[in-house]
């Protein structure tokens, strides 16, 4: 049995830009708590009030804490004699700037000198990565490794308290742990916590799973020290989607992936400045970085590697990074990439099954032009994301592409914002329309996606101001009609237009004189094209958002 505290011994200082920075250290003179298997003694009152809030079922239109979400995890470690020359901070800090699109509502990052069990550094809070990291708290991140987060919420889960990295202390030391993706299985799994008299916090999955890791596993010697790997899979047995984490103990950091490798996960190699023109197996490594997306890599001076594969706990410490465990998923399940990655949340130059993301969207287009052609004078998108598809239709078609859209690039990206409200009104001040390229013109506008249908119909009604003759509207991905519960802001069918209009319904809901949407054989066709570096057998992507075919199954016991 451990002793684990949690929150105790944490001293946080708020900031007048809401941001929290953290002494992670365990005050020696406390004793640690008495605990059961997963975690520590909390009051039974706090037990049983988290307990019956989880036990009522989910209400159409009700805020619920941490439901679903889409972030961005980065690592980094050192290699060779420490202290290390590396600004690990500022590496991670840069690598959390390229993933600000997977998330903008918090940050974190906590850094460790690889010295003492007991201390690490941390600076966190909400807002985006340029408001909450100054030279000043930049300056208090002294480590040799590192772990960083960015995220974005659900209604009602925006505050400080839900900002990651967690960290937890054990009797083992302190573990912070950075998580994308959403637990299938987390009601079971929290109520398993909670009645074993475990208080927890938050209604973050982050928390739960850094909770459940503090467990040891029956049958597991941990004499010489606490067995992470052991650990790590042990959970990854009890869990099984959906998740990528990052978790740092002391001295290591171990990069995870879950066993259908349904979000992403990706190693690169730090390499010397002098380095360059060599195959980066070649290439001596002054440290290494796990990320979401690759999309950061140079920008930080390191190389794109490989991914992490499903099911694989990866350890990363000074003397470079092993994989010391694969977790497998059933014989009978295939893998089960988040295809939506391709379609929307990914940066265009990053890297997902030996295939750069911008080449994935400009066939789309190509295929969406295949199966939906139109007459008409240009070919433009709804910028950024539907871009590459805009250009992959007007070369299949042999129409002219150009942009009819200026955007305000100082305003974020509407999905991720949320609340509807919010929402429309960022559509309003987002485009401008260049119309010198549009007056009198017959327009095919290619997006990527429709979600909720908010802001393709204020889109056409100002290209109409602006002169167009007429909009026709290509989605370069198949209609979105299914909730996802794998950490996507989609979570109810009411709020899907796709659900409630059919192409040509939606058509003239926005004001548009045709519509149609790729097909999902079309976007299977143009993800699975050009794919390479796959183990044989891992083959699969997820299209539960499309198809409604989950692969982990439903979300147990949960009222939809």
């Amino acid at each position: 049995m451990e002793h684990i505290n949690n929150t105790t011994t944490n001293t946080c200082r708020m900031n007048n830009d809401n941001s929290c920075v953290v002494n992670c250290g365990v005050e020696e003179e406390q004793p640690p708590c008495t605990t059961t298997s997963l975690s520590c003694r909390s009051s039974a009152s706090s037990s049983s009030a988290n307990k019956q809030q989880l036990l009522q079922p989910f209400e159409e239109g009700k805020e619920v804490t941490g439901l679903t979400h889409e972030c961005g995890v980065f690592g980094a470690i050192a290699c060779g004699d420490w202290p290390t020359q590396i600004d690990i901070a500022h590496v991670i800090c840069l690598g959390l700037v390229a993933l600000q699109h997977r998330g903008q509502e918090s940050a974190g990052i906590v850094t460790s000198e690889g010295k003492c069990t007991k201390q690490f550094n941390m600076h966190k809070g909400m807002g985006m990565i340029s408001q909450l990291f100054n030279d000043e708290s930049m300056k208090k991140l002294k480590g040799n490794l590192g772990i960083g987060h960015t995220r974005y919420s659900t209604s009602g889960a925006s505050e400080v308290v839900n900002c990651q990295p967690f960290v937890v202390h054990t009797a083992h030391g302190a573990m912070a742990l950075a998580h994308n993706g959403e637990l299938v299985n987390s009601e079971s799994l929290r109520r398993e916590v909670l009645g074993r008299g475990v208080g927890l916090s938050t209604h973050s999955d982050s928390e739960l799973i850094a909770q459940s890791l503090c467990c040891c596993p029956e049958g597991v010697s941990e004499v010489d020290g606490p067995d992470w790997p052991a650990r790590i899979r042990h959970f990854m047995q009890l869990a099984h989607l959906s998740y990528s984490l990052v978790i740092m103990v002391k001295d290591k950091i171990y990069a995870v992936r879950d066993a259908y490798g349904n979000r992403p996960l990706c190693l690169g190699k730090i390499i010397p400045m002098n380095a360059s023109g060599e195959k980066v197996e070649d290439l001596p490594a002054d440290g290494w970085v796990v990320s979401s997306e690759s999309c950061g890599f140079l920008s930080i001076g390191a190389r794109y590697v490989r991914e992490v594969q499903p099911g694989e706990i990866i350890e990363m410490t000074r003397n470079g990074c092993r994989t010391v465990d694969i977790v497998e998923r059933p014989e009978y399940k295939k893998m089960a990439f988040c295809i939506f990655e391709y379609v929307y949340f990914a940066r265009g130059d990053s890297i997902f099954e030996g295939q750069m993301v911008y080449s994935v969207r400009m066939q789309c287009g190509r295929q969406l032009a295949r199966e939906a052609p139109i007459k008409a004078d240009i070919v433009s998108s709804v910028p950024e994301s539907g871009t590459a598809a805009a250009h992959g239709y007007a070369k299949e078609s042999g129409l002219e592409f150009a942009e009819v859209l200026c955007k305000n690039r100082y305003v974020g990206r509407t999905f991720i914002q949320p609340s509807t409200r919010l929402r429309k009104l960022g559509v309003a001040k987002k485009f401008g329309a260049l119309s010198e390229n549009v007056a009198g013109k017959r327009l095919v506008l290619v997006d990527d996606s429709i979600v909720r249908g908010n802001t393709i119909g204020p889109i056409i009604k100002l290209l109409r101001d602006a002169g167009a003759l007429e909009v026709h509207v290509r989605v370069a991905s198949p209609p979105l009609q299914h909730p996802c519960y794998m950490g996507i802001n989609i979570p109810t069918h009411e709020e899907l237009i796709a659900n409630k209009l059919n192409a040509e319904q939606l058509a003239r809901h926005v004001g548009a004189d045709s519509l149609a949407y790729l097909s999902v054989e079309g976007l299977r066709a143009a993800v699975n094209l050009n794919r390479k570096d796959v183990k044989e057998g891992e083959n699969g992507h997820c299209t539960a958002c499309l198809t409604g075919e989950y692969p982990g199954g439903l979300p147990d016991e949960l009222s939809w």
